[in-house]
């Protein structure tokens, strides 16, 4: 089976702080994963590391059979695909929402490639694809979160990525337009080429089911992971973290975790 990434014995210190602490974790083809935390655990950390604008401290790194050291960075770029709230404030407020998509062709903040007529009309039928079609035509400035979010995604698929990376795509939605991206997702997975997801996340409520594999992160280590059904259980998550909790079973596999 062929990996998408593989972390082996990895660690990244800062000063006198080591924020990832000898991480090994492995990704194959079809698998789909999502890595719980709360604050301060190291996700967004990971996520850098992932997209190569961080490096291990030590330890081995893998990504899209590209081993950090030894590839080229910027073209491992445009084979992951990135939806990060994040991002949002380094993209052009008056750029039309078909030229943001566009520019996840390149990986890049705004287009200054030559692009085609056939390249504009893909972009258009991928934000059509993904539900957007009344976004066409308008500037991203005027655009709802949950729109905002739906334009990242269809930036992202522009590029045919390998990886789609969804880091909290659901911070600042609403009840009815978190579901709606969620939805979105879950078509995403469904699809005959579709990229391996990795999702991020506080909440397991947002775990959908397509993702069969769950990483627990606390501090910088792994806790657990392996299939979600052995994961993501009452005992896991009270260890997890280190408080008891109980669990509701919503909408069909999905499963939301409240204090005890």
């Amino acid at each position: 089976m062929a990996r998408v990434l593989k972390f082996d014995d990895v660690s990244v210190t800062r000063g006198n702080r080591q924020i990832i602490k000898h991480l090994s974790w492995e990704v194959n083809t079809g698998e789909n994963w999502a890595i719980l935390g709360l604050n301060g655990a190291g996700k967004t950390t990971m996520l850098k590391m992932i997209q190569g604008d961080l490096w291990p401290t030590s330890g081995r790194l893998e990504v899209l059979g590209g081993v950090f050291g030894h590839t080229s960075i910027p073209k491992l770029k445009t084979k992951i695909g990135w939806v990060s709230t994040a991002l949002q404030d380094q993209l052009h407020p008056g750029d039309r929402v078909e030229g943001i998509v566009l520019s996840g062709k390149f990986a890049s903040i705004g287009i200054y490639q030559p692009v085609t007529a056939a390249d504009i009309e893909e972009a258009t039928a991928i934000l059509t694809q993904m539900g957007g079609t009344k976004l066409i035509g308008k500037p991203y400035a005027v655009l709802s979160q949950g729109e905002r979010q739906l334009v990242l995604i269809a930036r992202a698929m522009m590029a045919h990525p390998q990886l789609l990376i969804l880091d909290e795509p659901c911070n600042g939605l609403d009840l009815f337009a978190r579901e709606e991206l969620l939805q979105r997702v879950a078509a995403i997975a469904q699809l005959p080429n579709a990229p391996a997801l990795l999702l991020v996340s506080h909440y397991t409520e947002e775990i959908l089911p397509c993702f069969k594999h769950v990483l627990l992160l606390r501090q910088g280590e792994i806790v657990r992971s392996g299939p979600r059904q052995r994961v993501l259980t009452v005992d896991n998550l009270s260890a997890f973290y280190q408080k008891p909790i109980q669990t509701v079973t919503v909408r069909g596999d999905r499963l939301a975790v409240y204090p005890q």
